[in-house]
């Protein structure tokens, strides 16, 4: 049984799942920000347990086929040595599976935080949208959307 699992889970399959199921947590993020699902479903731990089992499997996957770890130190030499890298299909979407997760934890942030200053669910769903597409950018246009409500510049809260 463990086999046919994890001949079922090659990486096109396991890129499919991974972007199909963060939807429902960045739709709930974007229509349902301040409900108990929100709550208690997307900005808690649950997301990241499924992406880390993902991971890891990817880890174990790449393992299992001699994958060289140690190159992967090599994305700090220069631009040419990240580009090699992204020619590896494993390496690829476990960067995926990263980026995923990353977005996923900041939307969830910035959901978190919108509470605190009270920011309206449908002027915070721009950011949001953005921050699932873009990342940085997204979390930058909600940081000034932050600024008009919370009425002050605070650069380390």
């Amino acid at each position: 049984m463990i086999e046919q699992i994890y001949n079922y889970f090659t990486i096109d399959i396991i890129y499919y799942w991974v972007n199909l199921g963060v939807l429902p947590f960045w739709l709930i993020l974007i229509f349902f920000p301040t409900s108990n699902l929100c709550k208690y479903f997307v900005t808690s731990i649950f997301p990241f347990f499924i992406l880390s089992s993902a991971y890891v499997f990817l880890l174990y996957k790449s393992y299992l086929s001699s994958y060289d770890f140690i190159g992967n130190f090599n994305l700090y030499i220069g631009i040419n040595d990240i580009s090699d890298l992204f020619s590896n299909k494993n390496f690829l979407m476990m960067f995926w599976v990263h980026f995923i997760s990353i977005n996923l934890f900041t939307g969830g942030w910035i959901v978190k935080d919108s509470q605190k200053f009270m920011i309206n669910k449908f002027l915070l769903s721009i950011p949001l949208i953005i921050t699932y597409l873009i990342g940085p950018l997204g979390l930058f246009i909600y940081w000034l959307i932050r600024i008009f409500y919370a009425k002050n510049i605070s650069l380390y809260d």
